[in-house]
């Protein structure tokens, strides 16, 4: 039987996955406004600054000296390439779409863990990664005919994105998670400032700006408040109903994200693209079915 606890864990976690998507459906909103780049540049900049204070009333000095500043780094290079990955492509593709094949991450991760953590990789891996890139080949196939190449950039974002989860397990308890945001954070933000100026000079249209309008920059104050708080919910959803039951909550995130796709963009995709995320999802959550067998074993 589920307890009080656990029912107030998922309800956390359910919210904070919710909470991304529509961040995400905000930084759409931006579109021809701003660079990509600069928009998650700018992100991480008011995300480092508000996480900064909070750091600093909390914890003091102690709470910014990191115990593995080389994997920090890792972490925040992870996270600067798989934002500006998936910004790129929601601000050239539909929503639902760009969301669905970031959900192969997971599959990314098991399998990385093996060479990288030395983890034995278990045959039901295997079959999730067949599932899941049938589940990819399904959604791309319409997709990459529509938006070309711009299409392979969510699964760009995907495997960065399982690189820093396995650089997340290597840092575990090395600090808190305020500490840990804002270490990850601080790492993203000076590579996606770097990557913003060298996108204005490759004189690619959509990677041009100037001074941002003011409601791009609140916008991109939104979205740093919502992935902040994203993040924290999350966080607390697992202390209280533990990662296992709340891996599966994750895939809400594209529940919202279809709807908001639809609702404020006019984005619905089409049955085979949808029938792609499905497979994608389903292959997921085998995959976590089948850890969470052999932990009760």
């Amino acid at each position: 039987m589920t307890s009080n606890n656990e029912r107030a864990g998922i309800l956390l976690a359910l919210t904070g996955f919710a909470v991304l998507a529509v961040g995400d459906a905000v930084v759409k909103t931006m579109a021809g406004q701003w660079s990509p780049i600069a928009v998650a540049a700018l992100r991480f900049a008011m995300a480092v600054l508000g996480l900064g204070t909070l750091l600093a009333l909390r914890e003091g000095r102690e709470g910014f000296r990191p115990a593995s500043p080389w994997l920090q780094l890792g972490r925040g290079f992870c996270l600067a390439m798989a934002t500006l990955c998936f910004f790129t492509s929601i601000f050239l593709m539909p929503l639902a779409v760009a969301t669905s094949l970031v959900f192969i991450s997971p599959i990314f991760t098991a399998l990385l863990s093996g060479p990288l953590l030395k983890e034995k990789v278990r045959p039901e891996t295997l079959v999730a990664s067949v599932i899941a890139f049938i589940g990819v080949l399904v959604v791309l196939r319409p997709n990459l005919a529509e938006s070309g190449w711009v299409a392979l950039l969510p699964l760009c974002s995907a495997l960065f994105i399982s690189f820093m989860m396995i650089a997340n397990r290597a840092v575990a308890g090395q600090g808190s998670s305020l500490s840990m945001q804002l270490f990850i954070a601080g790492g993203a933000a000076p590579i996606l400032v770097v990557a913003t100026l060298i996108g204005r000079a490759s004189g690619v249209d959509v990677l041009q700006f100037g001074w941002p309008p003011a409601d791009v920059v609140l916008r991109c104050l939104v979205v740093a408040i919502t992935a902040s708080t994203a993040h924290w919910l999350v966080f607390l959803g697992t202390t209280r109903a533990g990662a296992s039951t709340i891996a599966p909550m994750t895939y809400i995130q594209l529940l919202v994200a279809t709807v908001l796709g639809w609702w404020w963009f006019g984005e619905m995709p089409d049955m085979i693209s949808l029938l792609g995320a499905v497979i994608i999802v389903g292959a997921g959550l085998y995959l976590w079915k089948s850890g969470t067998r052999k932990a009760q074993n």
